[in-house]
């Protein structure tokens, strides 16, 4: 065993896609859908999974689960072959697919997680106890006796994430798991993974669209463009690599003059004569604290906000400086 939850070397999958030529033939070609990718994941770290759709997210944790064989590479989860070892891995895994149930539909959620436990072997008195911390932590007391249809889409994403965490796995794989949720039950989940994390040391893969959870959950992002890992690093870092910009606005006590020569800062604009001043600034060059020190030595500041990078656009730019070729490596 190598230490790591997740260790992939030299990962590859490819498909032999079969199209119509004319009324008789057919012509066979190769997709690469994962292309000689290397990443490890060590033992309760929380990693988002980013990149377009089609970039090879999803057949990724399909080999990584063992539902997919690799065509070359290397890989083991929680030190196991996914394909050769794939029922002793399901025991040690947890996994919620965001637009599929792995409850019963037609029975009462507590039923569902007595069955779960049953299918993990849990002891009843092992079952009991943590489906009650479960319930607790993610307000599904008074859901417990109405059938799966009937949860709204809020409380049945609850219910599959701890259908996924029942049996204590060491890793989590979510796939789009707040797709659809409102504000509310997007806070409530996000705030019960990080307890789950500080409880029991999980390790988190999270793959989704919502760039609200990769910048409330993970410390660290994979990005993968056309099957190829393209980045490797913090979210900070990620914005870094492109260029992307925090921004400063400062509500200031009276009118002043355009603050355009402070260092490291961007004017971007300038409203009320100058009491609403918006100054980009980049993170390498300076901090927060030192513009807002420049500032205030300017003028009296009454109130202030920090805007992050918007990372989907981040992203975007790094598929261009990818396919452009300026990325450095």
């Amino acid at each position: 065993m190598t230490g790591a939850i997740i260790d992939i070397e030299g990962l590859t999958r490819t498909f032999v896609l079969s199209r119509k030529e004319g009324r008789w033939r057919r012509r066979r070609e190769l997709l690469t859908a994962v292309d000689d990718m290397s990443f490890r994941v060590e033992p309760g770290a929380a990693v988002g999974y980013i990149g377009a759709n089609g970039a090879g997210k999803s057949t990724t944790i399909k080999m990584i689960t063992g539902i997919l064989v690799p065509t070359a590479g290397r890989l083991r989860t929680c030190g196991l072959d996914p394909v050769r070892q794939r029922r002793e891995l399901a025991g040690r895994i947890g996994v919620v697919f965001g637009q599929r149930s792995q409850l019963w539909w037609d029975l009462p959620l507590r039923e569902s997680f007595s069955i779960l436990a049953a299918i993990h072997r849990l002891p009843p008195g092992q079952a009991r106890a943590r489906t009650d911390e479960l319930v607790q932590q993610l307000e599904m007391d008074g859901t417990l006796d109405t059938p799966v249809r009937q949860l709204s889409l809020g409380q049945r994403m609850r219910a599959e994430v701890a259908a996924a965490l029942l049996h204590a796995p060491e890793l989590i794989i979510l796939d789009e798991p707040t797709i659809g949720l409102d504000v509310l039950s997007k806070q409530r989940l996000r705030e019960f993974l990080r307890y789950e994390r500080a409880q029991r040391g999980t390790t988190l893969l999270l793959t989704t669209h919502d760039m609200g959870d990769i910048e409330r959950l993970c410390e660290r992002v994979l990005v993968v463009d056309h099957g190829r890992l393209v980045y490797d690093g913090s979210l900070t870092g990620l914005g870094a690599t492109v260029g992307a910009q925090r921004v400063l606005t400062v509500d200031l006590a009276e009118p002043t003059a355009d603050l355009a020569d402070l260092p490291g800062a961007k004017l971007l604009g300038s409203e009320g004569a100058g009491m609403r001043q918006r100054l980009a600034f980049d993170t390498e060059i300076t901090t927060a604290a030192q513009l807002l020190t420049a500032v205030s030595a300017r003028a009296e500041v009454r109130d202030l906000s920090i805007e992050e990078p918007d990372i989907e656009d981040v992203v975007r730019r790094l598929y261009e400086a990818s396919a452009s070729g300026s990325l450095a490596s």
